[in-house]
C-alpha cells in the first residue's frame, strides 16, 4: 500500500481508504463489518473516514468500538459535520460545530480526529464564522487538520483567501471514470493551495466494478439489491450506463487489472488526489481494492476506457 501527503498537512495516508457511508453501522452486521475494518488494516490501509450523519451517530459509534484498543497513532481518523442530526442540530454554526465535533469524540472514543471536515456548505452561516469555529477545533487539540466536501467553487477559493484561520488540507468530492466534474475548477484550485483530494464513489457506488449487466436484476448481495444502500443508485442503473461498463472490463484486463482496480487506478492517476475511499461489505472487497495503489498503467488504456464512457453519455449528462 503506498500512501500519500495530504495537502500541506504532515499526514500521510494510504492511497485507499475505508469509507463508512450506507455500511457500517448502518447496511452492514457488525461481524462483517468489522471483518473489512481488520482486512483494511492488513492491507496497510491506515486512513478511516466517516460521518456523524452516517446512521445519525451509529457509524461513528461502531468505529468507536472497533477501533478501541489500536494504537491510536497507528490510524488516520477523519470525520464531518453539516447534515441534521436532529430537527434543530444541523449546520456549520460556531455552536454545531462545537456541539458537533464533541459527540463525534465521545462517539469515537477518542480524544481527537486527524480531520474534520465541513460535510457540505452552510448557506445560512457566515463564512468567517464557520472558519473562526474549526480554527478553534483544530487550537484545541480537537481535529489536527481540518477539510471540506463539495464545496462551490467560489466559496473555496473565499476560505483560501481568509487570513488568521486554519488551512484547508482535505477537499472531498465526488470523483469517478463517471463523475469528473471536479477536473474543470476544483482540482486545479486546490492544487495551488495545498489541497488535496480525498474522493468518493470512486467506483460509482459499485457500478464501476461491473457485476451490474443492463437489463438484469442485480445480484441479491450487491448494493443496488439493497433497500438500505441502494436508494441513490437509480441514475447509475441506466442500460447505457451499465453496457459501456462492460466493455471496459477487457481493457482493465490489459492492464492485468480488475476493473474495479483500474477503475481506482484511474482515479489515482491524478496528483492531487491523496485517497480513494472505498465502501466494502466484504473482506473480500478491500483485498481487491487495496491491490489498485501503486500500479502503473498505459495512459493509453485510460484514454480507451473514457472514450467508451463519453460515447454512451451525451454531453452534459455525466452521471
Amino acid at each position: 500500500m503506498k500512501t500519500r501527503k495530504l495537502g500541506d498537512s504532515d499526514l500521510e495516508v494510504s492511497e485507499i481508504s475505508l469509507g463508512s457511508w450506507l455500511t457500517y453501522g448502518v447496511g452492514v452486521e457488525a461481524d462483517q463489518a468489522r471483518a473489512c475494518l481488520e482486512e483494511a488494516f492488513n492491507q496497510g490501509i491506515n486512513f478511516i473516514d466517516t460521518a456523524n450523519v452516517y446512521g445519525r451517530g451509529a457509524a461513528e459509534t461502531f468505529l468507536g468500538d472497533a477501533l478501541h484498543g489500536r494504537p491510536r497513532a497507528s490510524y488516520v481518523l477523519a470525520t464531518k459535520v453539516y447534515f441534521p442530526m436532529s430537527d434543530t442540530d444541523r449546520g456549520l454554526s460556531r455552536a454545531q460545530i462545537e456541539k458537533q465535533i464533541d459527540a463525534s469524540l465521545t462517539r469515537l472514543k477518542t480524544d481527537y480526529v486527524d480531520l474534520y471536515q465541513c460535510h457540505r456548505y452552510d448557506e445560512d452561516t457566515p463564512l468567517e464564522e464557520t472558519m473562526e469555529a474549526l480554527t478553534r477545533a483544530v487550537d484545541s487539540g480537537k481535529a489536527r487538520y481540518i477539510g471540506f466536501s463539495e464545496w462551490p467553487v467560489e466559496r473555496i477559493q473565499a476560505a483560501v483567501e481568509m487570513t488568521g484561520v486554519a488551512r484547508f488540507v482535505s477537499s472531498q468530492p465526488q470523483y469517478s471514470m463517471l463523475w469528473r466534474e471536479p477536473e474543470a475548477e476544483v482540482i486545479p484550485l486546490c492544487s495551488d493551495n495545498g489541497i488535496s483530494q480525498i474522493v468518493w464513489s470512486p467506483l460509482g457506488q459499485g457500478v464501476l466494478s461491473g457485476k451490474y449487466d443492463p437489463g438484469q436484476t442485480p445480484p441479491r448481495d450487491s448494493r443496488a439489491a439493497s433497500e438500505a444502500m441502494g436508494r441513490w443508485m437509480d441514475r447509475l442503473m441506466q442500460p447505457d450506463v451499465l453496457g459501456a461498463v462492460q466493455r471496459l472490463k477487457p481493457i482493465a484486463a490489459e492492464a492485468g487489472l480488475t476493473l474495479p482496480q483500474f477503475a481506482l487506478a484511474w482515479v489515482l492517476r491524478e496528483p492531487n488526489v491523496a485517497s480513494a475511499i472505498i465502501g466494502a461489505s466484504r473482506p473480500s472487497q478491500v483485498i481487491e481494492n487495496a491491490h489498485a495503489s501503486g500500479v502503473i498503467v498505459d495512459t493509453q488504456l485510460f484514454m480507451r476506457a473514457e472514450a467508451i464512457l463519453d460515447e454512451a453519455l451525451a454531453p452534459g449528462e455525466t452521471v
